[in-house]
């Protein structure tokens, strides 16, 4: 006789690789219900970290949870941490962003509460143009780059990212000089 996993136990697989997160979404696709879910709530198994977004009280807090978070809050699969955020993530420039960017596809349009700590983007990205950074979605240093030039961030904090994201590898040399070409035409505008 085959048992059937608790609902907990079908949830946390999900969240341990989220920061401890989990959607309802996420949820009803392992078959667990509305039902369940909100009974894992009011049990405090589960607190609601945004609409439609859960967390293990008991998962370990870490420093990029609010980044996870973010991805996850806009409930789109293809979400990841974009622009500014991503190049503070790789660690490539001084930069030091006070809102968290995330971009999703352009035929995503939603408004949602909670997302005042959010820039939200639109544009729709090549599978090669998202990698991982701390189990989160994260656009490619290359990416990032050039989202940040035509978003106007500050020229040298972009020279920093150019120089250190090709010394720390995420930068190819014909990528760096591709994008150093694009920073300077954006001055001749």
């Amino acid at each position: 006789m085959e048992m059937k996993a608790l609902a907990r136990d079908e949830l946390w697989e999900i969240a341990e690789v989220q920061h401890g997160f989990v959607t309802a979404q996420q949820a009803q696709e392992r078959g667990v219900s509305k039902q369940a879910l909100q009974m894992l709530v009011q049990r405090g198994t589960l607190v609601r970290a945004a609409h439609g977004v859960y967390r293990f009280p008991q998962y370990p807090v870490g420093q990029h949870d609010q980044e996870m978070l973010a991805v996850l809050w806009t409930r789109v699969p293809e979400a990841a941490l974009s622009h500014e955020t991503a190049l503070g993530a790789y660690d490539v420039c001084d930069i030091l962003p006070d809102r968290i960017h995330v971009t999703v596809a352009k035929r995503r349009r939603f408004r949602r509460s909670g997302g005042e700590r959010y820039v939200v983007h639109y544009e729709d990205l090549d599978p090669g143009q998202i990698g991982w950074w701390d189990e989160i979605p994260t656009v490619t240093a290359a990416t990032a780059i050039a989202q940040c030039i035509a978003y106007g961030t500050p020229t040298y904090l972009l020279r920093q990212a150019l120089e250190r994201g090709h010394v720390k590898g995420y930068l190819k040399t014909a990528e760096r000089d591709a994008l150093q070409q694009e920073l300077e035409a954006r001055h001749g505008q």
